[in-house]
Formats: C-alpha cells, sequence, structure tokens
C-alpha cells in the first residue's frame, strides 16, 4: 500500500501528533486507515468518532468525517449519526475507561441493538491522560494513582462483555501484530451489525513506568510473549492462561441490524 495513500487520510497539518513518543495509538491508527484503504472507503462516506482520552485525539488526525464528543458518549452520538443515514461507514474510536467505564451503559446497548458501527477499544489499561487512574480494566495487582498499593477490583474483559451484550463481530488483537489487528478491523467494518474489536495497548508513561514495562519495547515485548491465539487457549488450563492475553475472533455471527429493523418500524408506521 502505498505511503501516500495512507497519508492522504491523514491531517498532517495538526502533526507532530501529542501522543507519547512510543504510544501504541498510532499503530491502531496506521490498522484503521489501511482498513479503510483496503475496503476502498470514501472519505465522504466515512466517519470518525471519538470521546475523551488519549485515544480520543484520533478523530482530529484522520482525514475523513470526524467528530470529537463528550466523555463515554461517543457511541451515543456515532448512533444518532448511523440513524440519520445508514449509509454512511461509522467507525467509533474510544479507551477502555471511556468505553467501559463511564460510557459502559451506551456500549452494551450499542452491542444489544446490534447497530452498524464498528468500535475500536484501544486498552492499555490505565487512564491515560488524567493522571494514571485505574480503569475496568486495571489488571489485579497493578499500580495505579488511585491504587498505590495494587488494584483490587477484578478486571473486565471487554470481549466478553461484548459477547454477553449482544455485539455480532467481537475480537481483540495487540499492536505486537499490527497486521492482525487490521484484519479484524477490516472484517469488522464489513460486518452488517455491532463490531467491536479490542486493541490491547501500552501506556508506558503512567502504567509502564510503575509496572516494570518501563520502555515502548518492553510493553511490545511483553503483548508478544504473552499473546496466546484463541484456538491455542482453548486447550489450555485456567492456570495457564493466567497473565495471558488471548487474541482471536470470538463472535461472528449474522443477526439483525438496528437500522435495517428500525426502517421496518417506520414502513409499518407510514402504512398505517
Amino acid at each position: 500500500m502505498p505511503s501516500t495513500e495512507v497519508l492522504s487520510w491523514l491531517r498532517t497539518r495538526f502533526m507532530p501528533h501529542i501522543w507519547c513518543p512510543g504510544c501504541g495509538h498510532g499503530v491502531i491508527m496506521h490498522s484503521i486507515i489501511r482498513a479503510l484503504i483496503s475496503l476502498e472507503k470514501d472519505k465522504t462516506k466515512t466517519v470518525l468518532a471519538s470521546g475523551i482520552g488519549c485515544s480520543s485525539r484520533m478523530a482530529g488526525y484522520i482525514n475523513a468525517n470526524t467528530l470529537h464528543s463528550t466523555h463515554g458518549r461517543s457511541l451515543a452520538f456515532s448512533t444518532g449519526i448511523k440513524m440519520f443515514n445508514p449509509e454512511l461507514t461509522v467507525v467509533d474510536v474510544m479507551g477502555d475507561g471511556d468505553c467501559s467505564a463511564i460510557g459502559g451503559n451506551h456500549f452494551i446497548h450499542a452491542c444489544r441493538r446490534n447497530i452498524d458501527i464498528t468500535a475500536v477499544v484501544m486498552n492499555n489499561n490505565i487512564y491515560g491522560m488524567t493522571g494514571g487512574q485505574a480503569s475496568p480494566t486495571t489488571p489485579v495487582g497493578a499500580w495505579a494513582t488511585t491504587a498505590p498499593w495494587g488494584v483490587v477490583d477484578p478486571a473486565f474483559d471487554i470481549c466478553k462483555l461484548a459477547e454477553g451484550a449482544g455485539a455480532s463481530y467481537v475480537a481483540r488483537s495487540t499492536i505486537a501484530n499490527p497486521k492482525q489487528a487490521e484484519s479484524f478491523i477490516k472484517n469488522g467494518i464489513k460486518n452488517k451489525g455491532f463490531s467491536v474489536v479490542e486493541i490491547v495497548t501500552h501506556c508506558h508513561t503512567q502504567f509502564g513506568r510503575k509496572n516494570n514495562r518501563k520502555l515502548p519495547i518492553d510493553n511490545y515485548n511483553f503483548f508478544k510473549d504473552a499473546s496466546v491465539p484463541l484456538t491455542k487457549a482453548k486447550t489450555m488450563t485456567s492456570e495457564e492462561l493466567a497473565g495471558k492475553i488471548v487474541v482471536g475472533e470470538f463472535v461472528d455471527k449474522k443477526t439483525p441490524e438496528y437500522t435495517e429493523q428500525y426502517k421496518k418500524v417506520i414502513e409499518k408506521a407510514q402504512r398505517g
């Protein structure tokens, strides 16, 4: 894929970006752009929405129709956009706190409705922008500014949450495998329904330096070593899976899509 084509999807006038050097969010942005190009998406018919946090800055950097909304509410905005114009390709980027804490209610109901939106969840296990507080995905025992002696709250599994709430496509990858991440994002966008692609990344500034992964490369190596394909994970015990990151496609099913079902309701109402 020519670099000029990738650059055409970037608002280079806003560079350099605000992410810390070595942040994995840039890897994820590249994967999203490559997926959109591979699917031959039109910038004028593509919407990228975000909430608040480090991940949300992506809406300012991608050259499409973009919306930087409020904390945890980006899926509400995305839902309104998709309902108004179902022909648009809508991608919603969010962090783990943005998605599963303040935005948790919007997240589970977007899954339940199965509306045709692709949610890319950048899970770095921490609130990076606002000071390193523990998020719903911070591992038990990990340090955070709100847990100086270690987190005791059990962590959410974003993919299991999405599957249980009804999303029709659910997958997980890491920044250590950007081609896999790109493939899952591409499959999520192609899916006619609500797609959740969790990409495990890092915040070496707020999380890594206090949890023995100080440098970006330390995190990259950790993800590479800890990743276990779903097929292999099914043969492992819970003890063997402790501390591992299971990657793969967890859900890929065909269920009725929300805007199409709502259109039928409108047609019934018009017929009286």
